[in-house]
């Protein structure tokens, strides 16, 4: 009898196993959601960078009476356009990931929340576009507009990290010390990608000619959003040496985030000695935007499912 319970039982969890687990497609959305918010934000740089914030002067049409570019507006209409276009997969991507999630709502609630918060903030950058167009670029609406795509590859980047842990309860995996250092590092560098976002906002680079700047003065600018900078990959080196020291859970998240960094500091550095060259600009917005996903799934990190323990 005994052992038809415990066959029995073992097969009851093999089931859940099975229940629990995201499909094939389900997994290969959820990609697809993180690399198109990822992409979003470099064509969204692209459109900044060259100029091309009015290319389309109307939302939803590019111009009124037209959907598409007309030839008069040549490759700025195009450039924005572009930008405009990979909204659709985008919005399609975060649909799916939510449909495809309704198998599992149950036993994967949190996968389901996490897939109604990106639909959330896509719907909401899809309105902001509209309000940043109609209000011809205004650089507090673009800084906003930048920080809900960070905000969106990092709540993605956290959907990809649950989805391939299993369900239940969680527990802290890492000395309390060390977690607790891990959020002040992660408020560290929420203040670095603030600053960063104003000193993008008083730059040259507006996306229109006419657009007006958000007074800030620049250079002062630079030097106060470098300061965090160096202070957070301090921290980072010192979360890495402790990870590897004791063999913590996070230390290869933070053996990336330091490396990420690092060549995000390399790139900060040659763009303002080099006069802010656009490309050098956007290859930073992306990486700042991959930057704090890697430091969202290093964060995650931090608890294992109750399982392992």
């Amino acid at each position: 009898m005994s052992t038809a319970k415990s066959a029995a039982s073992s097969a009851s969890v093999v089931t859940s196993s099975f229940e629990d687990r995201p499909s094939r497609w389900l997994r290969i959305f959820a990609w697809a959601s993180f690399v198109l918010n990822t992409l979003i934000i470099a064509t969204g740089g692209a459109v900044r960078l060259t100029g091309s914030g009015l290319g389309c002067s109307e939302w939803p049409l590019c111009t009124p009476g037209s959907l598409v570019p007309t030839p008069e507006l040549g490759v700025h209409g195009l450039i924005e356009f572009g930008n405009r276009t990979i909204s659709g997969p985008l919005l399609l991507a975060a649909i799916l990931v939510v449909v495809l999630g309704w198998r599992i709502r149950k036993s994967r609630h949190d996968l389901f929340v996490i897939s109604w918060i990106v639909l959330g903030l896509v719907l909401l950058q899809a309105f902001v576009g509209g309000v940043i167009v109609w209000e011809e670029l205004k650089a507090v609406l673009v800084g906003f507009h930048y920080t809900v795509s960070l905000i969106i590859v990092c709540v993605t980047a956290a959907y990809l990290a649950r989805m391939y842990e299993p369900s239940g309860a969680r527990e802290r995996a890492v000395p309390r010390g060390f977690a607790v250092l891990t959020h002040i590092t992660t408020f560290v560098m929420a203040i670095v990608i603030f600053i960063g976002v104003l000193t993008t906002g008083s730059g040259p680079h507006s996306g229109d000619a006419d657009v007006v700047r958000n007074g800030f003065d620049a250079t002062l600018l630079s030097h106060v959003h470098a300061w965090p900078g160096y202070l957070l990959v301090l921290l980072t080196v010192v979360l890495l040496v402790w990870a590897r020291r004791d063999k913590l859970r996070p230390a290869k998240w933070f053996t990336a985030l330091l490396a990420v960094q690092v060549v995000q500091i390399a790139v900060g550095i040659y763009q303002a000695r080099n006069g802010l060259p656009p490309l050098a600009v956007g290859v930073h917005m992306v990486l700042a935007s991959l930057t704090a996903a890697t430091m969202t799934v290093a964060v995650l990190k931090l608890k294992r499912p109750a399982s392992d323990a």
